[in-house]
């Protein structure tokens, strides 16, 4: 990992340290006392060449690695589920490593111990040839619960969270589960305006409980903030979700940026990851916060009667079925399909339709605040793209240039093979300019989408059939839009969605 930057973190350093230091035999104990002493650049030069000899593989090689992939995949990548095969997600437990985290972790750094056949529990129908462990291994546990869709799970050892194998997101039970999570979030659009009336109303409540979740439910319709739920762990990161805000993660503002009563967010949500707002807000809301605030330390909670029990409760007696989830996969989707709706022009080229559609799944991205570092290879690309589009500038300028020669030699001669060489350069001049075209908004879109992360919502907020319904419309191939996994992955919603699919 040394060429990650994780491994410059003085917090990484320090969790692997210690977690290597536990590893050591006594002596080792005795003479590696500092990591800055530590070189590791022969060992990760050893890795660096696999990596290479990898990629200079000759074909044969390649296919023989490929064949053998294909013939694990065969042996563990399917199930039957209800007399059918069903292809298995992710087959292969990851083996030892360092914990990375997202954000700044504070269990960054630390180690992931490997799993062995005495962590794993299997479970299967008792009918079912049962897996065979590896020679001199057993089982953790072997059990047939049908209530659940996971075929074998295990405890990782850094979080003590439980991780999962599960059927492939392309398999019969994950479309539909998939398709009622949309159909849930697109019933919500026939309570919404009654839901916002009463919270509306529920900010003058005589009750502070009431008020407090009409605010929280304010924020999690309009800024699609999640609930957060209660820890149970005290050593776990400080994260936190709109029930259990703290008054240190909010201030007020009578003014700011032109704007009254704006309300400045700053707090670590979902995976360590910072979200920061600055956002106005309806007065009665402000007046509610400045209430909540009152005589409170920075500590204390901001909505200090409301859990994140008690929200969901009330939720669900709003709409059967309605979570805090809910409220963010149907204001996603809303406004995906809104923002396409503003921004697509039928007129435009394909690949200006790409840029629109990602233009409008980024608007959706930042409202529900999926961030990524900019990738590493960010730059260098950017530098080959820029290459690449001052070369085409330069082919664009020489076919004006023979395009102009043609006109006048057409002029001079005016027969048919002059004609067909000015109609030929003529059309050489829009390929290139349309190339050109192509390339500049390329540049733009990755440009603009370097820190937005579009492929969480894309995958899992946004209904497909909202995509798939514009690709009809406009007549742009979907596959420019979807993958060959993606769409695999929303066969259901190829399958349902006309052109005329509204949300």
């Amino acid at each position: 990992m040394l060429d990650h930057e994780y491994t410059t973190k003085e917090v990484f350093r320090k969790n692997f340290f210690n977690d290597w230091r536990k590893e050591m035999a006594v002596e080792e104990r005795e003479v590696i006392k500092s990591l800055d002493k530590c070189d590791f650049t022969e060992i990760h030069r050893y890795f660096v060449d696999k990596a290479a000899a990898r990629k200079v593989l000759s074909r044969e090689e390649k296919q023989k690695l490929k064949e053998e992939a294909e013939k694990l995949q065969q042996e563990f990548g399917y199930c039957i589920l209800d007399g059918h095969q069903e292809k298995i997600g992710n087959f292969k437990i990851e083996p030892p490593g360092l914990f990375r985290g997202r954000g700044d972790h504070p269990k960054m750094g630390m180690l992931k111990r490997r799993i062995t056949p005495e962590d794993v529990v299997i479970n299967c129908s008792r009918d079912s040839k049962i897996p065979e462990p590896p020679a001199g291994h057993q089982w953790k546990e072997v059990r047939s619960d049908n209530t659940v869709t996971w075929l074998a799970a295990w405890t990782e050892s850094v979080q003590n969270s439980i991780k999962y194998i599960m059927l492939n997101p392309c398999s019969k039970l994950k479309g539909e589960t998939a398709w009622q999570k949309f159909e849930t979030a697109r019933r919500l659009r026939g309570f919404v305006d009654e839901i916002r009336s009463q919270y509306r109303a529920d900010w003058k409540s005589r009750e502070m409980k009431t008020r407090q979740r009409a605010v929280a439910l304010y924020f999690i319709d309009k800024l699609a903030l999640r609930a957060g739920n209660e820890k149970e762990d005290g050593e776990a990161a400080d994260t936190v979700g709109c029930c259990s805000l703290r008054v240190e993660h909010v201030q007020l503002h009578p003014e700011a940026d032109g704007c009254q009563h704006v309300v400045e967010f700053d707090f670590l949500g979902k995976d360590c990851i910072r979200y920061y707002n600055r956002v106005p807000v309806e007065k009665p809301v402000y007046k509610n916060l400045q209430l909540f605030m009152e005589n409170k330390d920075p500590r204390d909670d901001l909505f200090d009667r409301l859990t994140t029990t008690s929200l969901n409760k009330h939720l669900q007696e709003l709409m059967d079925g309605l979570t805090a989830k809910v409220f963010r996969t149907y204001n996603a989707s809303i406004t995906l399909q809104e923002q396409l709706r503003a921004l697509t022009r039928a007129e435009d080229s394909i690949a200006a339709k790409i840029l629109s559609y990602n233009r409008a799944n980024r608007v959706v991205a930042i409202l529900c605040n999926h961030q990524r570092a900019t990738p590493s290879t960010f730059e260098k690309s950017m530098q080959n793209l820029q290459t690449k589009i001052q070369a085409k500038k330069e082919q664009v300028a020489e076919a004006r240039a023979e395009l102009r020669r043609a006109r006048a030699e057409h002029k001079a001669q005016g027969d048919g093979k002059s004609r067909s060489v000015l109609e030929k350069k003529r059309w050489l001049l829009e390929k290139l300019q349309e190339q050109l075209a192509q390339l500049s908004v390329q540049a733009t879109d990755k440009e603009e989408n370097k820190q937005v992360a579009l492929g969480t919502s894309k995958l899992n907020y946004l209904d497909p059939r909202i995509s798939i319904a514009w690709c009809k419309r406009f007549r742009v191939p979907v596959e420019k839009i979807y993958s060959k996994t993606q769409r695999e992955r929303f066969a259901w919603a190829l399958a349902m969605a006309g052109e005329d699919f509204e949300f």
